[in-house]
Protein backbone atom coordinates (compact mmCIF):
# COMPACT_ATOMS: atom_id res chain seq x y z
CA UNK A 1 0.00 0.00 0.00
CA UNK A 2 1.41 3.29 -1.21
CA UNK A 3 2.46 5.93 1.65
CA UNK A 4 2.65 9.66 1.28
CA UNK A 5 4.86 12.11 3.05
CA UNK A 6 5.49 15.46 3.28
CA UNK A 7 9.13 16.48 2.90
CA UNK A 8 9.95 20.18 3.76
CA UNK A 9 13.20 20.98 1.96
CA UNK A 10 15.42 24.05 4.37
CA UNK A 11 17.87 26.21 2.88
CA UNK A 12 20.99 27.05 4.07
CA UNK A 13 20.46 30.51 4.97
CA UNK A 14 17.40 32.99 4.54
CA UNK A 15 18.04 34.57 1.49
CA UNK A 16 19.37 31.28 -0.15
CA UNK A 17 16.57 31.69 -3.11
CA UNK A 18 17.74 35.22 -4.38
CA UNK A 19 21.25 35.14 -3.30
CA UNK A 20 22.41 31.63 -4.52
CA UNK A 21 26.09 31.43 -6.40
CA UNK A 22 26.71 30.06 -9.44
CA UNK A 23 27.55 26.61 -8.03
CA UNK A 24 24.65 26.14 -5.35
CA UNK A 25 22.29 27.01 -8.44
CA UNK A 26 23.63 24.41 -10.59
CA UNK A 27 23.47 21.79 -7.49
CA UNK A 28 19.56 22.99 -7.32
CA UNK A 29 19.09 22.67 -10.96
CA UNK A 30 20.18 19.36 -10.46
CA UNK A 31 18.15 18.92 -7.70
CA UNK A 32 15.05 19.59 -9.89
CA UNK A 33 16.06 17.41 -12.52
CA UNK A 34 16.16 14.49 -9.84
CA UNK A 35 12.83 15.14 -8.29
CA UNK A 36 11.01 15.47 -12.33
CA UNK A 37 12.71 11.73 -12.90
CA UNK A 38 10.83 10.46 -9.59
CA UNK A 39 7.85 12.58 -10.78
CA UNK A 40 8.00 11.06 -13.93
CA UNK A 41 7.92 7.48 -12.24
CA UNK A 42 4.91 8.82 -10.51
CA UNK A 43 6.47 8.76 -7.00
CA UNK A 44 5.96 12.51 -6.98
CA UNK A 45 2.42 14.21 -6.70
CA UNK A 46 3.84 17.25 -6.94
CA UNK A 47 7.22 19.59 -5.53
CA UNK A 48 8.53 23.06 -5.61
CA UNK A 49 9.39 25.93 -3.32
CA UNK A 50 6.61 27.43 -1.06
CA UNK A 51 6.87 31.49 -1.61
CA UNK A 52 6.34 32.26 1.97
CA UNK A 53 7.21 35.75 3.15
CA UNK A 54 9.03 34.28 6.07
CA UNK A 55 11.46 32.64 3.79
CA UNK A 56 11.38 30.58 0.78
CA UNK A 57 11.58 26.73 1.51
CA UNK A 58 10.70 23.90 -0.87
CA UNK A 59 8.08 21.65 -0.17
CA UNK A 60 7.00 18.03 -1.83
CA UNK A 61 4.72 15.28 -1.32
CA UNK A 62 5.88 11.89 -2.13
CA UNK A 63 4.56 8.23 -2.74
CA UNK A 64 6.64 5.27 -1.30
CA UNK A 65 6.86 2.22 0.74
CA UNK A 66 7.74 3.67 4.07
CA UNK A 67 10.69 5.98 5.80
CA UNK A 68 13.28 3.65 4.53
CA UNK A 69 12.59 4.15 0.89
CA UNK A 70 12.17 8.51 1.71
CA UNK A 71 15.53 8.20 3.32
CA UNK A 72 17.22 6.84 0.53
CA UNK A 73 15.64 9.40 -2.10
CA UNK A 74 17.05 12.01 0.31
CA UNK A 75 20.13 10.52 0.77
CA UNK A 76 20.50 10.76 -3.24
CA UNK A 77 19.46 14.19 -3.77
CA UNK A 78 22.00 16.06 -5.22
CA UNK A 79 20.96 19.03 -2.89
CA UNK A 80 21.13 17.01 0.30
CA UNK A 81 24.09 18.45 2.13
CA UNK A 82 23.51 22.28 0.90
CA UNK A 83 20.06 21.79 2.24
CA UNK A 84 18.43 19.90 5.00
CA UNK A 85 14.98 17.56 4.77
CA UNK A 86 12.18 17.39 7.40
CA UNK A 87 9.64 14.60 6.43
CA UNK A 88 6.50 13.46 7.66
CA UNK A 89 3.91 10.53 7.03
CA UNK A 90 0.98 12.55 5.59
CA UNK A 91 -2.69 10.48 5.47
CA UNK A 92 -3.24 11.99 1.91
CA UNK A 93 -6.36 12.00 -0.16
CA UNK A 94 -4.76 11.81 -3.57
CA UNK A 95 -7.01 12.17 -7.04
CA UNK A 96 -7.51 8.46 -8.81
CA UNK A 97 -5.86 8.46 -12.13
Amino acid sequence: MKKYFALRLLPPRPGFAHDMTTEERSIMQQHVAYWRTLMDKDMVVVFGPVMDPAGVYGLGVVSAEGTEQIEELIRNDPANGLNRYEYHQMMAVVAEK
